[in-house]
């Protein structure tokens, strides 16, 4: 039977409180962190996007110091992808976590689409990241029906993936998805992903196609939070939230802490954010480190005003929108 999204919110509390009861505390750093599914690893609530903010510092020396502070401040997921400037942001990643790895958790992505070509990156990426081996791979941008059948095609990424993790090249294997939770709903019913990252913010944005579907007679706006996410949880996927800020997009419509805390209070292991500011790294991780989870009365008063007044230009930005 369908979950209404009010029924999925109700129960929001109690997944998070069984989440903050299964989260610890970093001694050292004070970071929280969590379970990432059935990964059995743990890593830091907070993420830090290796994206176009990253690479907003220009400099590898100015980008090594924003990492080298999210890590020394307890942000150990690091997600990082070749298709961020073809390769600079793995390369800078690299040169971070070197002589380091212990710890830290380090996830790359790959956007081919054919085996062949999705093996050459992974061997680039390999060498730029200065590792034999990657915690978690995610095949980069599902989009939509079309672009999952050339994944699942007989000389399609999906193969590879498999094969890499069959030969310990990376522990866990994954996708993300921006912008069609419907296709990411059905990827995940039919292949066996260990984990997931999704865009899951309070305005519920991404969705490329769709109206939504009629739960106890009312709409419900189409999102991952009701499509892909219910799947996850029922795979016990290892989930990370990404586009909590919906990429500055809604940054003002209500308080940080707010924002961040709804995407936190979801079921998910943690929230990858980029921060393209020293500052913002070190408000991020205070507000990280200060999180509680919102009630669902909250998280539904939060998310009908926002989706309300912004869904509808988020998902149109989110449509064609790649963080390269």
């Amino acid at each position: 039977m369908a979950i209404s999204r009010r029924s999925f919110l109700e129960s929001v509390p109690l997944l998070a409180a069984q989440a903050a009861l299964a989260a610890e505390t970093d001694k050292k750093t004070g970071m929280p962190t969590r379970v990432l599914g059935k990964t059995g690893a743990r890593v830091s609530v907070l993420g830090f996007g290796c994206g176009s903010r990253l690479l907003s510092y220009n400099e590898e020396a100015k980008a090594a110091e924003a990492l080298n502070r999210g890590i020394e401040l307890g942000i150990t997921y690091l997600d990082t992808a070749y298709g961020y400037g073809s390769g600079k942001s793995e390369s800078w990643v690299g040169g971070v976590i070197k002589g380091r790895r212990q710890g830290l958790w380090i996830t790359t992505k790959v956007q081919d689409r054919k085996a062949d070509v999705a093996m050459r990156t992974v061997e680039g990426s390999l060498k730029r990241l200065g590792t034999d081996h990657l915690d978690l791979i995610h095949i980069h941008a599902l989009g939509d029906a079309a672009d999952l059948a050339q994944i699942e095609a007989a000389d399609g990424v999906l193969k590879v993936m498999y094969k890499l993790r069959e030969q310990k090249v990376t522990r866990f294997i994954g996708v993300t998805c921006h912008s069609d939770p419907v296709t990411l709903k059905a990827a995940l019913e039919r292949h066996d992903f260990d984990c997931t990252q999704m865009a899951l913010n309070a305005a519920l944005s991404g969705m490329a196609n769709g109206r939504g579907r009629m739960i106890m007679n009312r709409t419900l706006p189409a999102s991952f939070e009701h499509q892909a996410l219910p799947v996850a949880l029922k795979k016990k996927m290892g989930i990370t939230a990404m586009k909590v800020y919906a990429q500055e997009g809604l940054v003002g419509t209500a308080p940080l802490n707010k924002l961040l805390s709804y995407s936190l209070s979801l079921p998910v292991a943690a929230a990858v954010v980029g921060m393209p500011q020293l500052e913002h790294i070190d408000e991020n991780v205070k507000l990280a480190k200060a999180f509680k989870p919102l009630s669902g009365s909250e998280m539904r008063e939060l998310s009908g005003k926002l989706s309300q007044e912004h869904k509808a230009r988020l998902d149109a930005f989110f449509a064609t929108h790649i963080d390269a």
